[in-house]
């Protein structure tokens, strides 16, 4: 390999070259898609790396691109090849006159790829935490154990507001499902343990989060996405934690969007006493 530490600079990253692992460091102007400022820097080590590219580019660039194996990065996995191409955090994009140091490098690095096929775990450290996004009609927040969504009166339906703000240990789950806010029916949903497949549709899933224009953008959702599946993937089951005695005024907001739920017909009377009661117990 070259010299430990040499560095080729692109647009909008630079990769660090080191005897075990290639560093990403992003870079955080306007320009950088908001997906790479969101990541900082990712170390990739070299047994992640299935296989390393040098293609022509657009306008007069060259790219650079490392192939990560099937498993072993959280945030690709996560992605499930939904990102787009200029979104790609595997691609080093440089300008047409620096295609022979590129090839260099490619050439140092391909000996080295000893590792081809799925990864048995994942093996690039996922986003740190905690994490949090505005979807359309909730908020998510992961604190590294616990997924919640608390959800907003203006945007969720009424079935995720008769089910209430919801808890998922990491224990309980078995993956994440992310479809990207960039296409028809963006959203977050949560993969529970023995749950089967899903039956409805996200804005109908309380544990599923829903995307819009503005809620949701990729260099939110996804790296949470990821972090969340990272930690699936490295615990247990366990039993679930009781979720915290809310805010008296939180409730009683509650209560009245119920009754306007109830007044609409959207809501049974015996749905609207059961509800009712179960957030009066929360006090």
């Amino acid at each position: 390999m070259s010299r430990m530490g040499d560095v080729l600079a692109g647009f909008h990253a630079a990769w660090e070259f080191e005897s075990d692992s290639v560093l990403i460091r992003y870079e955080r102007g306007i320009r950088t898609p908001k997906l790479f400022q969101a990541l900082g820097e990712r170390r990739v080590p070299l047994e992640a790396i299935a296989g390393v590219t040098l293609t022509r580019g657009k306008r007069g660039t060259v790219v650079l691109r490392m192939e990560p194996r099937p498993g072993a990065d959280p945030l690709m996995e996560a992605a499930a090849g939904q990102l787009k191409e200029s979104g790609d955090p595997y691609r080093l994009v440089l300008p047409a006159d620096r295609e022979v140091l590129a090839e260099y490098y490619a050439d140092e690095l391909r000996p080295l790829l000893t590792e081809s096929g799925p990864a048995d775990r994942f093996l690039v450290e996922p986003p740190e935490g905690p994490l949090s996004f505005k979807a359309y009609d909730g908020k998510a927040t992961f604190d590294g154990r616990t997924v919640n969504f608390r959800w907003f009166w203006t945007g969720a339906s009424s079935a995720k507001w008769k089910a209430g703000d919801q808890s998922f240990s990491v224990g309980e789950l078995n993956g994440v499902e992310w479809r990207s806010p960039e296409v028809f029916e963006g959203h977050l949903r949560l993969l529970q343990r023995d749950a089967g497949a899903p039956g409805v549709q996200a804005d109908q899933d309380p544990a599923a989060v829903v995307f819009g224009l503005g809620y949701g953008p990729v260099h939110e959702s996804l790296p949470f996405a990821a972090a969340v599946l990272a930690a699936v993937r490295t615990s247990s089951p366990v039993a679930a934690v009781p979720a915290p005695r809310r805010d008296p005024a939180d409730i009683a907001e509650r209560i009245r969007h119920l009754g306007e739920l109830h007044q609409a017909g959207l809501v049974t009377d015996e749905e609207f006493s059961v509800k009712k009661a179960e957030l009066l117990a929360e006090l």
